[in-house]
């Protein structure tokens, strides 16, 4: 099976930076990361969990969230099989625990924003606050 792993996460001011970063670890022959789509999500306390921005494709083809547009920017590096999140302009209610998936399913895109119900495989989260 695939595995995710994200890292990066922490506390930040109000306007601060932080970069998130998915290592995926293929689970069959073949695999490369840019044969599938790998999303970034959210989930805040009390609220339900909401697509951040996903990237895709051999062009590496973008999406984000419009409350993220501008201010985060999705990338990858598929000799380290790493997708990474950079988030400048931080808010308090970018607050939230981030979580890194893949879609393995032939011919998936990106949805704007990524839909969580199309990704298969997960990662265990890492924890973003972002106060004074």
């Amino acid at each position: 099976q695939v595995q995710l792993v994200e890292s990066g996460g922490g506390l930040v001011q109000p306007g601060g930076s932080l970069r998130l970063s998915c290592t995926v670890s293929p689970g069959f022959t073949g695999f490369t990361l840019d044969s599938f789509p790998i999303g970034w999500f959210r989930q805040a306390p009390g609220k339900e969990r909401e697509g951040v921005s996903c990237i895709r494709g051999s062009h590496g083809s973008t999406a984000y969230a419009d409350s993220v547009k501008g201010r985060f920017t999705i990338s990858r590096d598929n000799a380290k099989n790493t997708v990474y999140l950079q988030m400048n302009s931080l808010k308090p209610e970018d607050t939230a625990v981030y979580y890194c998936a893949i879609d393995v399913t032939i011919g998936s895109t990106c949805g704007s924003p990524p839909q969580s119900s199309f990704y298969e495989y997960w990662g265990q989260g890492t924890q973003v606050t972002v106060s004074s």
